[in-house]
């Protein structure tokens, strides 16, 4: 009796590629939930992408109308207090670094003690912890399947997530712009980080970006298109310098040196370095 090796190897090879497939969309599961740094949580509406929870309102006219922001930095719901204090800086830090950074392609960024048509205010509310001893395995992985010219997904367990809300008021304190926001990190787009804030951290981009399109914008940043956030990235990547004075006080996107630690799963404070002045 012969057995034909070659026959069995399609069948099997079709059965992994429809396994990847079909888990190609695994992502921590993050809950939209309200923090308590809003003013007000009413007359939002249920928005978001395919990956992205979130929750919106938007004063459009006095959005549009207003020319100047000032940024108020980051923090964090206290219950966050089991991961590292400098790695929430390095998060909330990236975060405030992300809405200078989106803000800066209509308004002009104030300074902390400079009057402002908008003042912005964002709050961590949960961070999905990244299993640090997963995240290395998938690393070790997926290099050594690049050396191989074979891609390979993430480790579909372990992932992180993250957690925020924030708002814009206006001169007279009253809310002009607000969003609830969650998303999970997932085994295709979400590099593995070697740290427990790992993919809050990778994030934390992604929330600055949208919060900060919405005011760019003045409406759903979810809905159209847009090449605003594509040059966000592109800005990021290269570690462009920052167009405001009140922004470098957030310090410099990590840029090569962050694409390269992301690659090899560093933690973010191997190529962050945080923010530059006293906040």
């Amino acid at each position: 009796m012969t057995f034909n090796v070659q026959a069995v190897e399609i069948p099997v090879q079709a059965a992994i590629c429809a396994v990847l497939f079909a888990s190609l969309s695994s992502c921590a599961n993050v809950p939209l939930q309200e923090g308590t740094s809003l003013g007000s949580y009413t007359g939002m509406v249920a928005s978001g992408g395919s990956l992205t929870k979130a929750k919106l309102r938007v004063n459009s006219p006095v959005v549009l109308a207003a020319q100047t922001v000032r940024i108020v930095p980051t923090t964090v719901e206290s219950a966050r207090g089991s991961f590292d204090a400098k790695d929430l800086a390095l998060l909330t830090n990236a975060v405030d670094r992300a809405l200078c950074m989106g803000l800066s392609n209509r308004f002009k960024v104030m300074g902390l003690n400079q009057p402002a048509d908008l003042v912005v205010h964002a709050m961590v509310t949960d961070i999905v912890a990244t299993n640090q001893a997963i995240a290395a395995t998938s690393t070790v992985a997926t290099l050594g399947a690049s050396v191989a010219h074979v891609p390979i997904p993430r480790i579909p367990i372990g992932l992180g997530g993250l957690s925020a809300e924030a708002e814009a008021v206006g001169q007279d304190g009253s809310q002009q712009a607000a969003m609830i926001w969650s998303r999970g990190a997932n085994m295709v787009t979400t590099k593995a980080r070697i740290s427990a804030v790992g993919d809050a951290y990778s994030l934390s981009s992604a929330f600055g970006a949208d919060f900060s399109r919405m005011l760019v914008k003045g409406q759903d940043p979810f809905k159209g298109t847009s090449s605003t956030r594509l040059m966000q990235k592109i800005k990021a990547a290269f570690g462009s310098e920052p167009k405001y004075d009140a922004c470098k006080a957030f310090g410099a996107a990590p840029g090569i040196k962050g694409a390269v630690a992301s690659q090899f799963g560093l933690p973010p404070s191997w190529s962050d370095k945080g923010a530059t002045a006293s906040q």
